[in-house]
């Protein structure tokens, strides 16, 4: 009987490939394995392809609502932004994939799990330490990272086996996407110098091409949670849908980065993100009304670690569950309305309220309804100063003599 391996298929150029070249190297049969997480393809027609390329099996699965519930907007609560700039769509994903790839996997009574990502990205980290956690048992085969052929080499080996492709050497990029953003690499992006041509964004329209009139819109959080857009709720996969094309009608969501790569490498990265460009700066302005400073001084620590965690694939970790814990407690108050100005590229808080809201209006006005008891501030400032004066005087004056 021959071994089954589970691959993560995309129907790229890598995935396409491994098809092929998994059963000529391994002698193992593969199950072809497509998880839907708002990506603009056709599922039904990659199916097929995987079959026709020489998958045993393939199988799409529709995973849009647990992507949303259990991996973005936990994210989102935590405020999670690697570097300041990527709102982490790709690494999201990845921790899921593997999960669905070890459920596969037991069902069809595979031996190994296999994906396309190359031996210089993030990607294998997260696919290979997920599995180490979820199913350690299972062979890892990672044929990008394997067979050494550049981007140029592995197309021309699927033209050699009739492999169907959606890239060629004129057109490289790679593109891996969600509902919570688009990833594009490869080809003149590679150069940092070199501006992205409008051809690679196709989320959104450029900022200058954009509305003259700018777009409001109001967005509802319910514990941390987006719940509702200008009033009407709505569930979390056509919020983000409905977000990411007004977003993005606006101009708004185009990122540029050159990051920190895990293994130790600077990439330049582009992304598309608009629905996660209007929701963190409107989740961070409602925690900004809800909580007090300490907790907030705290949980900007907690979101560097938390993006850090993603980012770096250790989502299967004990760590990330007692953060998690954390941040879900964080958000008991976090409730009430935004208001986002999207216009020319970018979205701006313009309003913001709260039934738990720590803002006062009666203590931060300067008008008659002020209640703000300014005659103690004297005091105060003697007992908070005490410490600089006293060393200014024993210690500094000294320095200084």
């Amino acid at each position: 009987m021959t071994d089954k391996v589970v691959l993560a298929y995309s129907g790229g150029v890598d995935t396409s490939v491994a098809i092929k070249w998994i059963a000529e190297k391994y002698d193992m049969d593969v199950v072809a394995l497509s998880i839907d997480m708002g990506a603009e393809k056709e599922y039904e027609a990659i199916r097929k392809k995987a079959l026709d390329v020489g998958a045993i099996k393939a199988m799409v699965v529709d995973a849009r609502d647990v992507f949303i519930s259990d991996y973005v907007f936990p994210a989102l609560q935590a405020d999670a932004l690697y570097e300041g700039q990527y709102p982490l769509a790709t690494a999201l994903a990845r921790p899921l994939i593997a999960k669905l790839m070890v459920d596969t996997a037991r069902l069809e009574e595979a031996t190994a799990v296999a994906h396309g990502c190359t031996g210089k990205g993030n990607d294998q980290v997260r696919f290979d330490v997920s599995f180490a956690a979820l199913a350690p048992d299972l062979k890892i085969i990672a044929p990008a990272r394997e067979w050494g052929m550049t981007r140029e080499q592995t197309i021309d080996y699927a033209k050699s086996h009739n492999i169907p492709v959606p890239v060629t050497v004129s057109s490289p990029y790679s593109i891996d996407e969600n509902l919570w953003g688009k990833a594009i690499e490869c080809g003149v992006l590679e150069d940092p110098w070199v501006e992205p041509p409008e051809e690679v964004f196709t989320w959104t329209r450029a900022p200058q091409d954009a509305p003259d009139k700018p777009c409001y819109i109001e967005i509802g959080f319910d514990g941390g949670i987006p719940t509702s857009l200008d009033g009407q709720k709505v569930n979390g996969i056509d919020l983000v849908e409905k977000l990411n094309s007004v977003a993005g009608e606006h101009g708004v969501g185009r990122i540029d980065h050159v990051e920190n790569r895990l293994v130790g490498i600077k990439s330049r990265e582009i992304y598309e993100a608009p629905a996660a460009s209007v929701l963190l700066p409107a989740h961070l302005a409602l925690e900004q009304m809800t909580l007090a400073k300490d907790q907030l001084r705290f949980k900007q620590k907690v979101a560097l670690e938390y993006a850090d965690i993603i980012y770096n694939g250790l989502w299967f970790t004990a760590l990330q569950q007692d953060l998690a814990a954390y941040v879900k407690s964080t958000q008991r108050h976090v409730s009430g309305t935004v208001r986002m100005k999207l216009f020319k590229g970018r979205a701006t808080v313009v309003g913001r309220k709260s039934p738990k809201s720590l803002y006062r209006y009666d203590l931060a006005t300067y008008d008659e309804a002020d209640q703000f008891d300014q005659s103690a501030s004297e005091g105060f400032i003697q007992i908070y100063g005490l410490p600089v004066k006293t060393q200014a005087q024993v210690q500094v004056e000294e320095e200084l003599k």
